[in-house]
C-alpha cells in the first residue's frame, strides 16, 4: 500500500494518466490502479520502467522505492496459516501489523488482540463447526502470535470501545468466562490500550450499525482504512468521506461511554457475578 501511494503520487505530480503509465509498462489502466491500491504484488521491471516514466533519475530515490518492491513482494508470517484462514483475512492481518493506531468497536465477543487462549479456542471452535481440532489449534495459534503485536516493544495505540453484550455472551465455561473477563481488566492498564465499555443502560447509540476496526499508519502517504468483517467476506473503505463517517461513529461511542476506570469497575463487577 506504501509503494502503491507513492507510485500514484509520483504519477499525478507529472500529469500521466492511468492508461498512459499501464501502457508503458504492458498492461491496463486497471492494473496500475490495483497496484496503487496494493492489491496486486510488484515486479521489480513494472516499477523501474515507471520510475523511468515519472522522471526519478536520482539513484538513491529509486533504490528506496525498489526495496519497497521487493520487501511487497514477501509473504508476510500469518501466511503460513492461510490454510485456516478466510480469503480475505490475511490482507487485515498484514494491515493490523503495520497500523500504529488500531481504533475498534465490537459488539457480539471480546476482540481478538484481547482474547485469552481458553476465550479463543471457545470462540474458534464456535466459528469453525465440523473443523478438526488440529485446524482449531492452529487458528487459536493465529490469535495469539497476533496479540504479541499489541504487547510487544513497538506496540500500536489500540483503543476499544466493546459492548456490554460481548461481556456477557458466554463464550466456554464460567472459569473461562471469569479469566476472560479479568484478563480485559489486566490488559486495560497497559499505557498503549484504553478500553470502554457501552453499557446497556445508555440505550441505542452510533454503533448500531454493527463492529468495525478503524487502522491508521504511521506513513503520510497511507490514508486510513475501515475494516468490516462480513460472513463470506470482508471491505476495505479508504475513501475519506467513509473513514470520516466512521470516525465519527467511534468518537461518539467514546464520548458516551464511561472512562477506562469506570469501565474496568464494571467489567470486575461483571467478573464477580459469574
Amino acid at each position: 500500500m506504501l509503494l502503491g501511494s507513492q507510485l500514484r503520487r509520483l504519477r499525478e505530480a507529472r500529469g500521466i494518466t492511468r492508461e498512459a503509465a499501464g501502457y508503458s509498462i504492458r498492461a491496463s489502466e486497471s492494473k496500475i490502479s490495483r497496484m496503487e491500491l496494493g492489491r496486486v504484488s510488484f515486479k521489480t521491471r513494472d516499477v523501474e520502467d515507471l520510475l523511468t516514466l515519472y522522471g526519478i533519475d536520482d539513484e538513491a530515490e529509486r533504490e528506496s522505492l525498489l526495496s519497497l518492491a521487493r520487501e511487497a513482494n514477501v509473504a508476510g508470517w500469518w501466511h503460513s496459516y492461510s490454510d485456516v484462514l478466510p480469503s480475505w483475512f490475511p490482507t487485515y492481518v498484514g494491515l493490523e501489523g503495520a497500523a500504529h493506531l488500531i481504533r475498534v468497536y465490537e459488539v457480539q465477543f471480546v476482540h481478538g488482540l484481547l482474547q485469552t487462549e481458553d476465550y479463543a479456542r471457545a470462540v474458534v471452535r464456535r466459528g469453525m463447526r465440523g473443523a478438526s481440532a488440529e485446524d482449531v489449534e492452529r487458528r487459536v495459534a493465529l490469535r495469539l502470535e497476533r496479540q504479541k503485536h499489541l504487547l510487544g516493544d513497538h506496540a500500536p495505540e489500540f483503543h476499544i470501545v466493546l459492548d456490554e453484550a460481548a461481556l456477557h455472551r458466554p463464550y466456554g465455561d464460567r472459569d473461562v468466562m471469569r479469566g476472560q473477563l479479568r484478563h480485559l481488566i489486566e490488559v486495560s492498564e497497559r499505557p498503549n490500550v484504553r478500553l470502554q465499555v457501552m453499557p446497556f443502560a445508555f440505550g441505542g447509540h452510533s454503533g448500531e450499525s454493527g463492529a468495525f476496526t478503524l487502522l491508521s499508519f504511521p506513513e503520510s502517504d497511507l490514508s486510513d482504512v475501515v475494516y468490516l468483517e462480513q460472513l463470506t467476506s470482508a471491505l476495505y473503505l479508504d475513501k475519506r468521506e467513509d473513514v470520516a463517517q466512521y470516525e465519527h461513529a467511534l468518537k461518539e461511542l467514546q464520548q458516551d461511554s464511561p472512562g477506562p476506570e469506570e469501565s474496568r469497575e464494571l467489567i470486575a463487577r461483571l467478573a464477580e457475578q459469574v
